[in-house]
């Protein structure tokens, strides 16, 4: 019997540099694969293992028990679902949309409210871990909706991460992400003004990560950003430009809480610092170039 005949459809739209990943271990799974992306160049190397291609999200929630988006924006995201042509209007009755995404709590929540209403279920599960995590099916997977809908697609999940944890109802998810984002950007700095002071003492970098990386200081930023950053490696794991967008929703949700995070404020500066100077595909770890000499 096809290992595929019992497992779900799996719609999976943004094929980008984590999206592909994630869609290929869904398919090397044995889950039957259906794809979308703008670029249809993208989505060649899935189609040619197997996977089924539609030329519209619409097409795609046809033929699909569960569809996963991870895509750039909020708008991205908005114009995705809603609509005579969107994934709500378009999914069959009882599927699950999940949103991948880093978006906004306040569209999750109003997704999961259209959705409730056209007879289907929602979920947004944004993800941390970069494009290593989401090679090796290492990613962190923030969850807001129901138990239940979780229940449901957590086997496809632990396809492509090893911690998955429900945060709460629609939206909760995305909140989450944003925590994770708020503190990375704040450990970005320290890292980087680390290395940088490392660089102005005389000392060998490699050498300053492996004294440090083991003990208070260590962590993934530190132990993973760091020895990229001493090898003048900004290569991106995760674009500057889809962080600033993730700091800017944060910074828009703390305002509506009446919170102010003034160490947010200032990384989301230089980040837009690098921005204007033309680094936006770069990495994260790229913010070290505003402390080259």
């Amino acid at each position: 019997m096809n290992q595929s005949a019992s497992k779900p459809a799996i719609g999976f739209i943004g094929l980008g540099m984590m999206g592909a990943s994630m869609a290929a271990r869904l398919a090397a799974a044995g889950y039957p694969l259906h794809v979308y992306n703008r670029t249809r160049a993208k989505a060649e190397p899935l189609i040619e293992a197997g996977a089924s291609w539609h030329a519209t999200p619409k097409a795609l929630a046809e033929a699909s028990d569960v569809v996963i988006t991870i895509v750039g924006m909020p708008d991205d995201v908005r114009a995705l679902y809603l609509g005579d042509n969107g994934l709500i209007m378009n999914a069959r009755r009882d599927a699950v949309l999940i949103d991948m995404t880093t978006s906004s709590p306040q569209l999750a929540e109003e997704l999961a409210a259209h959705a409730a209403a056209s007879g289907v279920h929602m979920l947004d599960a944004p993800v941390s871990g970069g494009d290593v995590g989401a090679r090796e099916g290492r990613l962190s997977i923030m969850v807001g909706g129901a138990a239940d809908v979780l229940a449901r697609v957590e086997p496809m999940l632990r396809c492509l991460g090893t911690n998955i944890v429900l945060q709460g109802g629609p939206g909760a998810g995305q909140h989450t992400k944003l925590c994770n984002q708020i503190v990375i950007a704040s450990t970005m700095l320290g890292v980087c003004e680390g290395l940088a002071y490392a660089h102005s003492a005389g000392l060998d970098a490699q050498t300053v990560l492996s004294a440090i990386g083991g003990g208070a200081a260590g962590g993934f930023q530190l132990n993973n950003m760091g020895p990229r950053i001493a090898k003048g490696d900004f290569a991106p794991g995760f674009f500057i430009e889809h962080f600033i967008k993730d700091m800017r929703i944060a910074h828009e949700e703390a305002a509506h809480m009446g919170r102010e995070l003034p160490g947010l404020d200032l990384v989301r500066s230089l980040y837009q610092k690098l921005a204007e100077q033309g680094f936006t595909r770069n990495g994260t770890q790229a913010l070290f170039k505003l402390y080259e000499c």
